[in-house]
């Protein structure tokens, strides 16, 4: 039986992307002392691997293909194929983002002083390539951890951190000058996966279930009965993805409608639906939205 090598992030992205995968329809069992997790697809053979990593075994043909940052295909030089963008950022409202920071005190305002300075990083070739850009030439030094104490301790002049609000940064005294780079949570294959297509229409079936996960994380389902008068009045209160579904009723003089709507509108719109005629108003979660 063929099978379909997929690579999910362990870390930071692993709980996430078990839960979406969940919600997509997958069951997937992970073992603390594994590497090799269960699925309740006997076409998938999923494999635990760091994000740094994913990008250099998808692209070796290790893996078919995997679930990585943007930042690390970028950190790795990759030739991967970014085959779909899977927006893990939106359950907070923002971007997780790799920033230039030094101490509040310092006298390094801008890129360009941090020429012959010293800075420390998980993401060398990403800092280089930034610092190549802007024609200032300095010392990058890989960082295995710890790296906003290095810089507060005066190891190293700047840092380029992951962050997300930026508070962390803060917390410790140390301003950000500039973005190098956003990252966002990529599925990815090499060209080889691609060209098979076998391979290749099982990876847009997991996409698709994927990001109709996604696209059903903020939005409910809305049932309700609907006196025929009233209808035009229940109408005007929605705002749906699509014109809401409108069925008959053994009774002629009543119909049942069904609707799609964002999560955060629902505390406003069913008291108003309710007034406007509508009954029997039900609300349900939704798994996926299929575009």
């Amino acid at each position: 039986m063929k099978k379909l090598k997929l690579g999910l992030p362990k870390g930071s992205l692993q709980e996430a992307t078990v839960a979406l995968f969940e919600k997509a329809g997958f069951k997937v069992y992970v073992s603390t002392r594994s590497y090799f997790p269960q699925i309740d697809d006997e076409q998938i053979a999923p494999v635990l691997l760091r994000a740094q990593e994913m990008s250099r075994y998808v692209e070796d043909k290790t893996l078919d293909c995997g679930i990585t940052g943007n930042d690390w295909i970028e950190e790795n030089s990759s030739q991967v194929v970014k085959l779909a963008e899977l927006l893990y950022a939106k359950q907070t409202g923002n971007k997780v983002r790799w920033v230039l920071a030094v101490p509040e005190d310092s006298k390094i305002k801008s890129v360009k002083d941090l020429k012959g300075k010293k800075i420390a990083t998980e993401v060398v070739n990403v800092t280089k390539k930034y610092l190549a850009k802007h024609n200032v030439k300095a010392d990058v030094e890989f960082s295995w951890g710890a790296t906003e104490a290095k810089v507060t301790a005066g190891l190293v002049d700047a840092i380029v951190e992951l962050t997300e609000t930026g508070s962390s940064l803060r917390a410790n005294n140390l301003r950000i000058i500039d973005t190098l780079c956003e990252s966002t949570t990529q599925f990815i294959a090499n060209q080889e996966a691609i060209k098979d297509p076998w391979k290749k229409n099982k990876m847009e079936q997991i996409m698709m279930l994927l990001k109709g996960a996604l696209a059903a994380r903020n939005m409910v389902g809305l049932k309700m009965n609907v006196a025929r008068k009233n209808l035009n009045k229940v109408l005007k209160v929605l705002t749906s993805l699509r014109n809401p579904t409108v069925s008959p009723l053994a009774n002629d003089a009543w119909v049942a409608l069904e609707t799609v709507i964002d999560e955060s509108t629902v505390r406003q719109i069913i008291p108003a639906l309710k007034e406007a005629g509508a009954e029997g108003i039900i609300e349900y979660s939704l798994n996926k939205l299929i575009y």
